[in-house]
């Protein structure tokens, strides 16, 4: 701790300086990338660390990404003593039991930030790294490449060997090596902006203004917490995946006492699927959920998290363990928000939304390019619908809680892959009824070019995103495919050249009774496509 307490104004400064470092450092990864994945989706995040590993900020890119953040300093400092580290010294890792990571994808790299010849902070980046396709997912042996974390750059010198590793194990290793070279540019931003704060307000204010940033964190967030009824409140809800057979109940009991809040998760033994979550990724959903609710202005560091006690069985799909496969879980974190967000709605039902869309629907395609006969690997994950809030309608068509990523323009799209994009729009009634509306899903119709594999996930295909206070739920997902395709394996198939498959994502759940929705907003829901006529009547009373 530093004996430096810097005044309010000087802690606000350097707080928006902190903020202003890793969305620049953000930008520059985004710019200096190669693939669409992270130059058109911005699949990635920037963040700055203390010398512990508490996050002293992130940016305001991907929730789920502070999984793998929150976990690789305390990995780096198990295996690389501080005191041999030197300026320069750049360690990356991805992997989900040995680097901190959530799943293999997502590479990170950290980077320790040297002031007058000593360790003052880490900058801290994830870019995700489409490449590890067409693999399978009983287990993470067969995901892709595990790299626990280590030096990639020592003093400054690229470890040839390292990287040379690495990229014999990537399908397109010219865009893995364009990205890492993206993400060096970012970290080294970081570190250059980061010296020059201390520089201008010295290492000793800046560190002491870091800590009393998550102290004003903590406060904030428990004075949110005592703002809600003191209870304990149970919710439970399902998560079904092209992996898996049948559904997963999921359960939550969340208690609120006093400042503090409590979350004890329980669901079923890992599986032989890609859907189980690292506990590091049950942290990161559930400070975003809890943060939501609570306090969305709460600032984005280590601080919000220490009023929350959170517990999941070891060796259960919410807590899992070696060797449990992890690609696909995002959509388990986005129905863990959901079971959040409906224990929350109990005690306070007019700050939580009807339910999201509750997924995250990915489309993975790998193939060789006609002309040059080059590998290329496609990666989308699209957005839903939005759940509807106690004032307002839920949005239509976008990324919901621990994604935040944009979907790749169409022309980029064509541009690039052999594919080409046959419908893009949004799927009429799949938003929730109520008082006000759920957010409408997605439809996009995929038409293959050449030959091709492709994987398909999402959730909620069964089940249905509730509504609230009255609200009816929203459309489910599905998966048309074309004639002649032959039938898809656990989310995984072929496209031969002219095959198409459609994929319609949910919508999000309604609030409030249908009968009191508000007649101009009706009016105005049949006139953009919103609903049918035969809806109106049916379910909202309506000539």
């Amino acid at each position: 701790m530093s004996n430096t307490r810097p005044d309010p104004i000087t802690v606000e400064v350097i707080g928006s300086a902190l903020s202003s470092i890793v969305e620049e450092m953000g930008e520059a990864l985004v710019r200096a990338s190669y693939s669409t994945n992270i130059k058109e989706r911005r699949d990635c995040s920037t963040a700055l660390f203390d010398i512990a590993g508490n996050t002293l900020c992130q940016a305001e890119h991907i929730p789920i990404h502070l999984g793998s953040f929150i976990g690789i300093i305390a990995h780096i400092l198990k295996r690389h003593p501080m005191e041999q580290m030197q300026p320069g010294d750049v360690f990356v890792g991805n992997d989900a039991y040995e680097g901190g990571g959530t799943h293999l994808p997502d590479i990170v790299l950290a980077e320790p930030i040297f002031v007058d010849g000593r360790i003052v902070s880490w900058a801290v980046n994830l870019a995700h790294h489409s490449d590890f396709a067409d693999r399978g997912h009983a287990h993470i042996f067969q995901e892709g490449l595990r790299i626990p974390p280590i030096r990639l750059y020592r003093a400054g010198e690229l470890q040839q060997d390292v990287q040379d590793l690495i990229l014999l194990n990537c399908q397109v290793p010219r865009e893995r090596l364009s990205d890492l070279r993206a993400q060096m540019a970012a970290n080294r931003l970081g570190v250059s902006r980061m010296q020059a704060l201390c520089a201008k307000y010295g290492t000793e204010t800046v560190l002491a203004a870091g800590e009393a940033l998550q102290d004003y964190a903590e406060r904030k967030m428990r004075a949110g917490i005592a703002a809600i009824p003191d209870g304990t409140w149970h919710f439970t809800d399902v998560h079904d995946s092209p992996e898996i057979d049948g559904e997963l109940k999921l359960t939550l009991t969340l208690t609120v006492s006093g400042d503090t809040m409590s979350l004890d998760f329980d669901g079923p033994d890992q599986v032989r699927a890609g859907i189980n979550m690292t506990f590091t990724a049950l942290l990161a959903t559930v400070y975003y959920a809890v943060k939501t609710v609570v306090d969305p202005t709460l600032l984005p560091n280590a601080g919000l998290a220490r009023p929350l006690q959170v517990s999941a069985r070891e060796g259960s799909v919410l807590n899992c363990v070696l060797p449990a496969a992890v690609n696909a879980r995002l959509s388990t974190c986005q129905r863990v928000v959901d079971l959040i967000h409906g224990a929350l709605a109990q005690a306070v039902p007019e700050r939580v939304t009807a339910a999201h869309n509750g997924a995250c629907f990915v489309a993975s395609f790998v193939g060789r390019q006609p002309v040059t006969g080059e590998p290329w690997v496609y990666l989308e994950t699209i957005g839903g619908g939005f759940g509807a809030r106690a004032t307002k309608d839920g949005l239509d068509g976008v990324h919901v809680h621990t994604t935040n990523t944009s979907n790749l323009p169409v022309e980029a799209l064509e541009i690039e892959y052999p594919l080409t994009l046959m419908r893009y729009e949004l799927v009429e009634g799949s938003g929730g009824a109520g008082r006000q509306r759920g957010g409408m899903g997605l439809r996009r119709v995929y038409r293959a070019e050449a030959e091709c594999r492709l994987r398909m996930d999402g959730s909620r295909f069964a089940s249905a995103p509730w509504g609230l206070q009255g609200g009816q739920p929203g459309g489910r997902g599905h998966f048309v495919y074309g004639p002649g395709i032959e039938p898809f394996v656990l989310g995984n198939g072929l496209l031969r050249a002219g095959d198409w498959v459609e994929i319609i994502t949910p919508g999000g759940g309604g609030y409030g009774p249908p009968a009191e929705r508000d007649r101009a907003a009706l009016q105005r829901d049949l006139a953009e496509g919103s609903i049918t006529p035969e809806a109106t009547q049916r379910i909202y009373g309506a000539d």
